[in-house]
């Protein structure tokens, strides 16, 4: 709290300078039948916070229990970004004096990805822009979301000493197979056309009829009559014209049989298998080691399950070094050369990989089962 001082007896009190009065990060507001909730960090390209996190999370199960609310809609200020993903350099520094805090973050970012995806009502994200990390972990439960022109979507996570976390692992393994394991291990970014042949947005459709989509919803026009209407198709994108070799070049049964087969392709894959191998070796090895066995594993579990597993190798990561010296590199010094713990994916021993994977002991995350969710009308 500032201290503003104190008035003379013969004054008022002096009104605050407008000026140093900041906007809230996160807007709630409500237009009839419909509620936005609206990320507006645009300096941070709304990078997500915690305080962001507490916000959003309480106000979930007020709307879920108003009758008069038909549907959600989420979107940004930011012409740039829906979300760029967490607020990982804040996280960061948390962690450098209290890991237990830090840890607790992620807590409360994995339970509200699960109270979206149990979330009762009509949810629609209007992403145009960059939209990773925490920021697909915000949309991708939701039951609609819209891809503008500038859409771009991508989880890089092994960049900075992390893994494809918010549940997003589960998104990615069930994808047409390797494509997750691709876009997990290289972070690399989707632009409109592929997010939809790949499902990972449900429509199409110019941000300037993001206005008309709200003010449509708040008079409660039936969803999907209306956004299949404004649904612009696409024709293919560079992803999908890269399918094959993806699917060969990543079908390997492990990570180092598909860095084996990078560095073996000829022909007509060739550059494209030398490009993605160089972008691969600049990764945290301990990293592209762990969201390997992850994305793999959970093609057996449901999206609960994920999320505690996110749980469990989030706060590994926090023990280990390679998350505070990727994000050190990348967003604080910028020095773009992070000193990484093992020298490359072949150091990475299978006993290292699995103790990330060991349960917490005492301190799994806790999430409620779904038809608890649903009783508790979420």
């Amino acid at each position: 709290m500032s201290d503003t001082g104190k008035a003379s007896s013969n004054q008022h009190a002096a009104a605050p300078d407008q000026a140093t009065v900041k906007p809230p990060k996160l807007e709630i507001g409500r237009r009839s039948a419909v509620m936005t909730i609206t990320l507006n960090r645009p300096e941070a390209l709304n990078a997500f916070d915690d305080e962001m996190r507490q916000i959003f999370a309480a106000e979930v199960p007020k709307i879920a229990r108003n009758p008069d609310i038909y549907a959600v809609v989420l979107n940004s200020t930011s012409p740039k970004a829906f979300c760029a993903g967490g607020d990982v350099r804040a996280l960061v520094k948390i962690a450098a004096t209290d890991k237990a805090v830090a840890a607790s973050y992620f807590a409360g970012e994995y339970s509200l990805n699960w109270l979206l995806e149990c979330f009762s009502k009509p949810t629609v994200s209007l992403i145009n822009g960059l939209c990773m990390g925490s920021g697909a972990g915000l949309t991708c439960f939701n039951t609609h979301r819209i891809a503008g022109e500038a859409y771009k979507f991508a989880m890089p996570e092994t960049a900075i000493g992390l893994f494809p976390d918010v549940g997003v692992a589960y998104v990615l393994a069930r994808l047409p197979w390797p494509m997750g394991l691709y876009l997990g291990l290289t972070g690399r970014m989707v632009g409109q056309a592929d997010a939809y042949w790949l499902g990972l947005a449900s429509h199409c459709i110019g941000a300037a009829h993001y206005p008309h989509i709200i003010e449509q919803l708040s008079n409660a026009e039936p969803i999907d009559p209306l956004l299949d209407s404004l649904h612009e198709p696409q024709k293919p994108g560079q992803l999908q014209g890269e399918q094959s070799m993806i699917t060969d070049l990543f079908s390997g049964a492990s990570l180092v049989e598909i860095l084996q087969k990078l560095a073996a392709a000829k022909g007509a894959s060739e550059a494209f298998a030398q490009s993605t191998l160089a972008d691969l070796r600049k990764r945290s090895p301990i990293s592209l080691a762990i969201t390997d066995r992850h994305i793999r594993s959970v093609r057996q579990l449901d999206l609960r399950q994920t999320l505690i597993q996110d749980y469990r190798l989030a706060v590994r990561c926090l023990e280990a070094r390679d998350f505070a010296e990727g994000v050190r590199a990348a967003l604080i010094d910028k020095d773009g050369a992070p000193r990484w713990q093992h020298a490359s994916v072949e150091n990475v021993t299978e006993r290292e990989v699995m103790a990330y994977f060991e349960p917490l002991p005492g301190d799994d995350l806790n999430l409620l089962a779904r038809d608890k969710m649903q009783a508790a009308r979420v």
